[in-house]
């Protein structure tokens, strides 16, 4: 199965048994040799019980961690069946004393057997014991969106189990030229089969397969490299845009496996280079560790962008939110001035994806289109084990992500999802209980969205006040598209909110302004969320920003800072931006008369600041009157030099150039309004 690649990025605590008829269990277990230390724990645990004949809830530690062990060790290779009957006995015995996180991992194992009522009510307790403590207790306290929501989307995907799948486990499909290369445990060995305790299946190698016609179907030409493939496992792989470049997960094998201090062998990221692309069968060399492997972490699961700027894969770095997380490293021209530092010669230091993405579960397996981010994931909710989501790119921001359904999604677990946007196919991996043996490799056709609006967001917000964060009334709120077009205008009620009632499609770019006499108008591009519901844009605490304010019993508009050259007095773009400002306000207040009043610091003489600061004066009323606004409106223009300063930083005093700033301003009064 899958697990087989994914097994090193697993966090499992060392638990050390009392009994010494535990250790061989334990040990398996510590290696991560689940099938077999299933078998011992089973043992143990009916030892246990005919021995005892019930267990004293309070005191035996001993009995409640041989229930996770075994519950674990079936887990971890998604048996859930199994997983949850000894889950089950330690939820049902031992609930006071149970983690929440083998709450959670109860309420997966129910999905996994089909029991989705009895789930959903497990994933709020999850949610009710891990509040404000765990990023997924949202996402399963099943407020917004429930498991019944999941099954009922529309299905739009039809699977088709491709030919070449074996009792083994077969994964991570790549598209390579039209061929497609994907990972497979299938016994390739001639004298000698080695075996993966994990689930006693072959180590993983990669293979090219033949697409038919239609994209509907695989056959098998050969092993993809032996140059590539080593005893041990090579799996999951991504290409360049040009396709002569790949990035391939490995164990950390370089003739000999490496080890942490703790004896794991972690995984990394790998690249190769194509020596000939004439070759029927690809010759890869110069293969390369990627720089920000380690010894003490894991690291695989490539998918480059399109452009070929951009690799995402897989951790359980320093900086991950959870088991594993999705990152991306920029990729960089070797002599380039952006790489950060030596060690990261080619990529910049990887970047976490963030909370939109990754949670305190696993997410694995992505995949990157130009319109797209796709992976894996048992963090948000779900309909069992891992399932495929898809979160929208708008703008260079993933949105939030949405559960792809039935059927592509099971009970059990669905990964590996790669798709061909414009002819809407491609392929899915899936360890259901309907395949052929352990993860299967799916086909899968994308249907269209039916008819009508698959999914909705209507719009609401706020707006304050910038200085004192109060609720602000009255103001116009108007919705445009992304075209530009006016959708709908509404005001905001006393307590500062708004609701239009124009409903917009999920992930959906459009524009919010702000308009109130007397305030600085604004305006937000947003993208609407990718799930029902509603989008709330608060322009709260960041506008509106009043224009009119009283200072020192006068009344003042308050824009930026008029920025001059260095004795130059005449405007400048970023100056006449906020002159606008001024412009806006007269319009708005027909009778409304100002003095302008410019200033400068102490620096160089008194006669001279005098002269330059009127000179700006009368610059910034000449550019208020070529806007529109009659001359008369301005009652004076004066310089005061450094006459009027506002701190301490007078002739001789030594001040910072911000201080010195401070002084350098233009204040317009209210003389009328």
């Amino acid at each position: 199965m899958k697990n087989i690649i994914t097994l090193l990025f697993l966090a499992t605590a060392s638990i050390t048994l009392a009994q010494t008829s535990n250790e061989k269990a334990d040990r398996l277990f510590d290696r991560m040799w689940y099938k077999d230390a299933s078998s011992l724990y089973e043992l143990e645990l009916k030892k246990a019980e005919r021995k005892n004949k019930g267990f004293n809830v309070t005191s035996d530690s001993t009995y409640v961690n041989l229930l996770k062990r075994a519950g674990d060790s079936y887990y971890f290779n998604t048996d859930m069946e199994n997983a949850h009957r000894w889950y089950d006995k330690l939820v049902s015995d031992f609930y006071a004393d149970v983690d929440a996180e083998y709450i959670f991992r109860y309420a997966h194992t129910l999905q996994g057997i089909g029991k989705y009522r009895e789930a959903k009510r497990w994933m709020k307790e999850f949610s009710k014991r891990t509040e404000n403590e765990d990023d997924r207790s949202p996402k399963f306290s099943q407020k917004n969106i429930t498991v019944e929501d999941i099954l009922d989307i529309e299905p739009r995907f039809v699977l088709k189990n491709v030919s070449t799948n074996t009792k083994y486990s077969d994964f991570g499909p790549m598209y390579y030229k039209d061929k497609l290369v994907y990972s497979s445990a299938v016994d390739s060995s001639t004298f000698h089969t080695r075996i993966y305790h994990w689930n006693e299946q072959p180590f993983l190698n990669m293979y090219l397969g033949e697409l038919n016609s239609i994209e509907s179907d695989l056959k098998l030409i050969d092993e993809f490299s032996d140059k590539l493939n080593t005893r041990y496992h090579e799996a999951t792989l991504a290409f360049s845009p040009d396709e002569t470049k790949m990035y391939f997960t490995r164990n950390n094998y370089n003739g000999d496996l490496g080890r942490d201090g703790k004896g794991t062998n972690h995984l990394k990221l790998y690249s190769a280079e194509l020596r000939n692309n004439a070759d029927s069968i690809p010759t890869w060399q110069n293969v390369k560790e990627l720089p920000f492997n380690s010894e003490d972490y894991s690291v695989g699961h490539p998918t480059v962008s399109k452009d070929g700027k951009l690799l995402y894969f897989v951790s359980d770095m320093p900086g991950s939110i959870g088991a594993t997380d999705i990152f991306v490293v920029d990729i960089l021209e070797v002599n380039s001035s952006t790489a950060q530092d030596s060690t990261f010669t080619g990529y910049s230091r990887p970047r976490n994806l963030g909370d939109k993405v990754n949670t305190a579960g696993r997410e694995m397996f992505p995949y990157i289109t130009n319109n797209a981010l796709y992976f894996a994931s048992d963090g948000h909710l779900g309909l069992g084990g891992l399932d495929v989501y898809e979160s929208r790119l708008f703008d260079e921001q993933f949105q939030n992500p949405v559960n792809l359904g039935a059927p592509l999604n099971s009970k059990l677990d669905d990964f590996g999802f790669i798709v061909n946007e414009e002819k809407d196919r491609g392929f899915v991996c899936s360890n259901r209980l309907t395949g052929k043996g352990d993860d299967d490799i799916y086909s899968f056709v994308r249907l269209p969205a039916p008819d009508g609006l698959l999914c909705e967001q209507a719009i609401r917000g706020y707006v304050s006040n910038t200085i004192t964060g109060e609720r602000v009334s009255d103001v116009k709120m108007t919705l445009f598209s992304e075209s530009g077009e006016t959708l709908e205008t509404t005001i905001t009620n006393v307590a500062g909110a708004y609701k239009f009632n124009t409903v917009l499609d999920c992930a959906t770019k459009f524009k919010v302004t702000a308009d109130k006499t007397g305030y600085e108008p604004k305006n937000k591009p947003v993208v609407t969320l990718n799930e029902n519901g509603e989008t709330v844009v608060a322009l709260g605490m960041e506008t509106l920003d009043e224009l009119i304010v009283e200072e020192n019993g006068l009344l003042k508009i308050k824009i930026g800072i008029i920025y001059f050259d260095l004795d130059k007095s005449f405007i400048r773009n970023d100056a006449a931006i906020e002159l606008n400002k001024i412009v806006l306000l007269m319009t708005q207040y027909p009778k409304m008369v100002i003095t302008i009043e410019s200033h400068t610091d102490a620096r160089n003489s008194d006669a001279y600041n005098l002269s330059l600061s009127d000179r700006r004066a009368k610059s910034t009323r000449e550019y208020i009157v070529s806007q529109g606004v009659n001359a008369s409106r301005i009652d004076s223009a004066t310089g005061y030099g450094e006459s009027q300063l506002i701190n301490n930083c007078a002739d001789g005093v030594s001040c910072t150039e911000a201080e010195h700033q401070l002084n350098r301003r233009s204040e317009f009064i209210i003389v009328k309004m």
